[in-house]
């Protein structure tokens, strides 16, 4: 049977699979400021049950946008160089990002997603938007699960986002572009025109009446509504944001499908969230938001980008299921009475790492002696964030300090001024997404 025959017979079978999927239950990792907005490391299938059965979230949010996997049938990492005095030269680190190798074929890849469209349906306001982006690989056929799921009356657009990037081939023309997929959940969709400079023919003048016209460097040009063919270049190598991860997207590109389908306040939701393009974007533009996403590289790439980032706060949520500390981090501090005042100086100095199984970390195991090497001699270099919470209450970490590690450094002690002894807490991710999570009664000693 083809794969065009057994798609009308695997949508059914997704939409009956999908209601049997049980609700996540998830514990808060770490709160940063005030903020509703979700940060979450978990499977996005039970993360929207979640939302929609113990969060009362159906038709709740107004946007949400994906870039799952294409279907490439590759498998994404990053690159990660150390530097280190006491080792000396250190080979780069490649990390396993995410797999898009599908085994069983085309059909396991649309189950995948046919399953969650179902319940991305559901947590759809009524004038909401569902943005899917992909490439050449898979967009045809999710484009007739789409229609059937969302029906054919609500979609929008295929826009063409096109590019310079890329890889060429004597094969076949270059492969320059990816396609995003836009539906509406009804007639009553929000969407907002942007405008675009149209040049005239031979950049000169038309000077029809009415017609306001204007010039730049290169000519002369009317503003049109947006075509749906959109040049955005590629998040640059030296461009400020930058995260290093795979498959990164430009905030250009989020940012106008924010400005076309939602206002400011209205909630927006990627459940494929990867570095953290959307969430960063929708902070800055004022929207609220919510990501998700399985791997651990992801959610440490987002957790880096959002604590430096954000604007309104957020919760980073786990599974409480996963077992998530598998690092440990050795502490030092230092509590002394400061002159005329009722007030102490806390000093914290991180002294030290340790993995609890080096044979977990997503790497090749060729690279495991360099890593060896680090733990033994420099074992801190690993460390990619750590934040403290100076009043830890034993119930929700909320730090007042985090720290990110830059190009090749990352600070190793903080210092903060309290007026009683009582409870840190210090959490930290290393460069391989392992967490660890300390708990320290304070009093100068060492722990």
């Amino acid at each position: 049977m083809s794969l065009l025959t057994k798609l009308p017979i695997m949508i059914e079978e997704c939409e009956k699979a999908c209601r049997e999927i049980e609700a996540g239950n998830f514990a808060i990792t770490e709160k940063i400021g005030n903020g509703e907005n979700l940060l979450v490391h978990s499977d996005n299938l039970t993360l929207m049950k979640y939302l929609l059965e113990q969060k009362a979230m159906g038709q709740k949010i107004n946007l949400i946008y994906i870039d799952p996997p294409f279907y490439s049938k590759a498998n994404y990492g990053t690159e990660r160089k150390l530097s280190s005095e006491k080792i000396g030269k250190v080979p780069s680190i490649k990390q396993k990002a995410y797999h898009d190798v599908w085994e069983e074929g085309m059909e396991s890849y649309l189950r995948m997603l046919t399953e969650r469209f179902f319940l991305m349906k559901e947590l759809l306001a009524e004038d909401g938007c569902l943005w899917v982006h992909l490439d050449w690989h898979s967009v045809h056929y999710v484009k007739v699960i789409l229609d059937e799921i969302f029906g054919e009356k609500n979609f929008i657009n295929e826009v063409i986002w096109n590019y310079k990037s890329g890889g060429v081939s004597k094969n076949y023309f270059a492969r320059k572009h990816d396609t995003l997929l836009f539906y509406a959940k009804s007639s009553n969709y929000y969407f907002k025109a942007q405008q675009e400079k149209s040049y005239n023919r031979d950049l000169k003048p038309y000077r029809f009446k009415g017609v306001a016209e204007f010039k730049d460097e290169v000519g002369w040009y009317t503003m049109v509504n947006m075509k749906d063919v959109w040049q955005i270049n590629m998040v640059g190598r030296t461009s400020a944001e930058r995260t290093g991860y795979a498959t990164q997207k430009p905030e250009q590109l989020i940012e106008r499908i924010l400005e076309s389908c939602t206002r400011e306040g209205d909630l927006c939701a990627d459940f494929f969230c990867g570095s953290g393009t959307l969430p960063a974007t929708a902070d800055r533009m004022g929207r609220r938001w919510i990501a998700c996403d399985l791997g651990a590289l992801a959610a440490v790439n987002t957790q880096k980008r959002m604590v430096e980032s954000t604007k309104q706060g957020y919760t980073f949520l786990r599974e409480s299921k996963k077992k998530e500390w598998k690092g440990n981090l050795k502490v030092k501090t230092d509590l002394r009475a400061l002159d005329d005042s009722d007030k102490m100086k806390l000093a914290v100095t991180l002294t030290g790492y340790e993995i609890e199984s080096i044979l977990d970390i997503p790497v090749e195991k060729k690279q495991l002696p360099v890593i060896k090497e680090i733990l033994s001699k420099d074992s801190l270099q690993l460390l990619d964030y750590w934040s403290i919470d100076f009043e830890y209450n034993g119930i929700t970490y909320s730090p007042q300090l985090s720290f990110c590690k830059g190009s090749d450094s990352i600070s190793l002690g903080c210092e903060w001024n309290t007026t009683a002894k009582g409870t840190i807490a210090i959490r930290c991710i290393d460069i391989f997404g392992n967490n660890s999570f300390q708990i320290i009664p304070i009093g100068g000693k060492d722990e």
